[in-house]
């Protein structure tokens, strides 16, 4: 069993845990556990471990990416953010206001976003929906309708604010997800999963908001699957698995990590050739896709001369190197424990 820990203090028993110096968000030795099994007399009550001994500093006005597999712990972190949950053991400031110890500090700094459908009344109009969340928040009178009107507005919805939210788009409504998330005006933001289900063009539209937001200053966290989302918006991404941080840096120094291996692009390999590209040391082959491109991962052990040199010889014109990007980072150090559902 888990020794009793009080939230908000140093398991080894040093008393309460400072935040860092300049950090909108500090988690220490953050542990949350869950009981297993049912209430009835015999039944299994063990413990299920969601995060174990998690360390991580998030800088004002930063974007901070995290990614990690299904059941990799980011929800249950960011659950503990937004003092939904408590911590087992560990410590957790946000703006330097223990979660634990004083929630109702921290409730109003932080704005939730959730991507899909959850959070939005769809009968309401727009407006009704602002005016609404924003009321939970205290506010009232001029102050709500004014920042309702300006929010709706940035966000490209002012001629749309009066119409049902069961007519919009899917990118129209994490437009609105997002003024829902800021109606209170917040410093630290949570995105969770902001474009899941998106399409290319509403994706796109979504990280231009991203940055503005770190453009007033704000501080992000955004879980998301998409590598190239968060290698496009992030400072920093932070790599969790089986509640664990795998790794914690900016997207260029994780793939500087990985710099030894290269990742070459062919177009139109022929079969034959790919069967002698396998046999190579320490060469990955990903199977073309729909455009025939096929790419090579070839590591540290691997010559990448050689590979080129045979492709070339086989007749392949349309070749490409480049260094590992965040997907590769992100497979290179989670490796197939990202498919592996956790308990």
């Amino acid at each position: 069993m888990t020794r009793a820990t009080t939230p908000g203090t140093d398991p080894a028993g040093g008393g309460a845990v400072a935040p860092s110096p300049g950090a909108a968000v500090s988690v220490r030795a953050l542990r949350r556990t869950f009981r297993t099994g049912g209430r009835r007399r015999g039944a299994d009550t063990g413990e299920r471990v969601a995060l174990q001994g998690i360390d991580l500093d998030i800088a004002e006005g930063e974007v901070h990416g995290l990614l990690g597999p299904n059941g990799a712990g980011k929800t249950t972190l960011c659950k503990i953010l937004s003092t939904v949950l408590l911590p087992s053991s560990g410590s957790v400031h946000v703006l330097g206001h223990d979660v634990a110890a004083d929630p109702g500090a921290v409730r109003p700094l932080i704005g939730i976003v959730f991507g899909g459908e959850r959070g939005l009344y769809d009968r309401l109009t727009a407006r009704q929906n602002l005016v609404y969340w924003a009321s939970l928040y205290g506010m009232s009178g001029r102050r709500l309708a004014t920042r309702s009107a300006e929010l709706l507005e940035q966000l490209g919805l002012g001629a749309h604010a009066d119409d049902r939210v069961e007519r919009f788009s899917r990118g129209m409504k994490q437009r609105l997800h997002l003024a829902r998330g800021l109606v209170h005006d917040p410093q630290v933001v949570l995105l969770d999963e902001p474009t899941a289900g998106m399409d290319p063009v509403s994706a796109h539209g979504f990280r231009d908001l991203v940055t503005g937001l770190r453009a007033e200053g704000r501080t992000v966290l955004v879980t998301t699957h998409d590598m190239g989302e968060a290698e496009a918006i992030c400072d920093r991404v932070t790599l969790i698995n089986r509640g664990t941080v795998v790794a914690s840096a900016t997207p260029a120094e994780l793939g500087a990590w990985v710099a030894e291996s290269e990742r070459v692009v062919a177009r139109d390999v022929p079969p034959g050739v790919l069967a002698r590209l396998t046999g190579l040391m320490d060469v990955e082959v990903v199977p073309a896709d729909a455009q025939g491109l096929t790419v090579l991962r070839v590591g540290p052990g691997g010559d990448t001369s050689a590979v080129l040199q045979l492709l070339v010889g086989a007749g392949v014109r349309e070749l490409s190197t480049s260094q590992p990007g965040l997907e590769e980072v992100y497979l290179r150090l989670i490796g197939r424990r990202g498919m592996e559902v956790s308990r």
